[in-house]
Formats: C-alpha cells, structure tokens, sequence
C-alpha cells in the first residue's frame, strides 16, 4: 500500500461519521449482491398463515426477525432483495447522469461562446422545471421499469454535474498544463480526457457520492406512488405503500423499509461530506 493510500485510510478511519458511513455502505452492497444467500425466505412468495406476524422479539415467530406484511412475505427477506433495486437505480442513474453532466459540462466550459449559452440555458430550462413533474410524466408514457427508471433519473439529473464541471473547467483550462498541451498540439479530446476531467474529477466525485443518495430517495417515493419497478420486483417504496395502511395496527411493515432508506442515505451522505472536507483544499486544514 503507497503512503498517500495509508494517509488517505487514516484520515478515514479517525473520523466517526465517514468510517460509520463507509461499513454502512459496504454491509448494503454485500447484502444485495448476497441476497439470495443472505435473505432466510424468498421475498415474493406469501404465506397467509403468519400474515401480519410482529417481529420476533416483539412476540412474533422467531424465524421472521423483522416480521411478515398483510400477505405473510418475510420483511427482513423483503428489505434485502429491496437493497439491490434501491443500489442498481442509484448507481446506474448516477453514472448515466455523470457521463452526460461530465460531457456537456467540459464542451461548455472549454469552448465557450455560443456553444456555453447553448448548452446552459438547456440546463436553466431543466433545472426551471420540477424534476417531479418530468419524472411523472415520462414514466406515465412510457411505463414504469427498472431500465426506463435509470435510463429517466440519469437523463433529467445530469443538469448538476454540468454547471459543477463547467464552472471547474473555466478555471482549468487556463493553467499552464493546459496551455502546454496545445501548445504541443495535442487533440482537444485529448486535452481534455488526459488533463482537464483529472483536474476537475475531486469535485465530481463528491457530487457522484451525494446524488446516489438523492436518486435512492427519489426511487423509493416514486415506488411509493406506484412509478417505480413494479411487482413482484421488491422495492423499499412499495414496501411503505404496502405497509402505510397497517401504521396504527402492523407498525413494522413501513418503519423497516423508511429505517433502510434512511440508513444506506445516510451512509452515502457522511462518505461525501468526507470526501468533500478531504478533497478540497481549502477544507483540509479544519
């Protein structure tokens, strides 16, 4: 291990919130990708007899843990295969938006002129209209599934990492690495993928690592109004919709699903205020 890599996990580990934020993020992606090995019942398949069973050290059958909903599925199996739709959403609609952002961003803060105020009044219009409402209304056309999901989160959320990037790339593109490039001749594609995104990458990640969190938010309230992956894919969304009718009688059935959401969030939320606080030079020395 190099010494900034020791440098970098010490810092990690000598602060509470990142450290809990990281173990927390490492235990949803070992869940979801060992859901299958991990989850004790198959989330999908009912069973009447133990419906609205309350979690085991609550007086309910000692195999369900958590409990069973209205249709006698086991929660805690529920929440595990939940985990995997709430990261592929997240991180694939994240990573389509920051290919777009990245992409317009760099063009616009490069070349400039015309093609800037092309580009960011596009990005102004978006950013003018509720993201709600284009969520709603493209997936009412076009049909809630997993794909269109990330294909509609990553093509509405990419207006951030533009004016992030772009705002980054005119400060860059000066400094005299640059300048030396073309002073060379190197293609522009060049210049920018070898010099201009490296020097401009810290603040990306930060805002890559923040908006998983929204985008997982985002999925889990449009499953809760029936918008999101449909049945019998579980979703943490359609688990609150599901239970929200039992509130006053089956307590468990929304407050495990709400507990995750805010969980794995907030994992991702103490990762990027660290992130933010180490890769940014004029936070370092706090």
């Amino acid at each position: 291990m190099t010494p900034g890599a020791r440098a970098l996990l010490k810092r990690l580990f000598s602060s509470p919130t990142a450290t809990v934020g990281l173990l927390l993020f490492i235990a949803f992606v070992i869940m979801a990708v060992f859901a299958p090995y991990v989850a004790p019942f198959e989330p999908t398949v009912p069973n009447l007899r133990t419906r609205l069973a309350p979690p085991s050290w609550a007086g309910g059958p000692e195999q369900h843990l958590l409990g069973t909903d209205h249709l006698g599925r086991d929660i805690l199996s529920r929440l595990i295969f939940g985990s995997r739709v709430a990261l592929i959403v997240g991180l694939a609609g994240v990573t389509l938006a920051a290919t777009i952002g990245i992409t317009l961003g760099l063009v616009a803060g490069y070349f400039g002129g015309r093609l800037d105020t092309v580009i960011m009044r596009f990005v102004d219009t978006l950013i003018a209209i509720p993201n709600v409402i284009l969520y709603l209304t493209v997936l009412g056309v076009f049909g809630p599934s997993l794909l269109i999901l990330v294909l509609v989160i990553g093509s509405i959320n990419w207006t951030t990492f533009a004016r992030v990037v772009r705002a980054e790339v005119l400060s860059v593109k000066r400094r005299e690495f640059v300048e030396a490039s073309r002073a060379m001749g190197q293609r522009t594609a060049l210049v920018l993928l070898k010099h201009v995104l490296p020097a401009v990458m810290a603040p990306i990640i930060v805002v890559a690592t923040l908006n998983v969190a929204t985008v997982i938010i985002l999925e889990a309230s449009l499953s809760f109004l029936g918008l999101g992956v449909q049945p019998p894919t579980v979703t943490w969304g359609r688990m609150l919709a599901d239970g929200r009718n039992y509130v006053a009688t089956s307590w468990w059935l929304a407050t495990f699903p709400g507990v995750f959401i805010t969980l794995l969030s907030l994992s991702l939320i103490f990762m990027g205020d660290w992130l933010r606080d180490v890769l940014d030079p004029r936070l370092r020395g706090r």
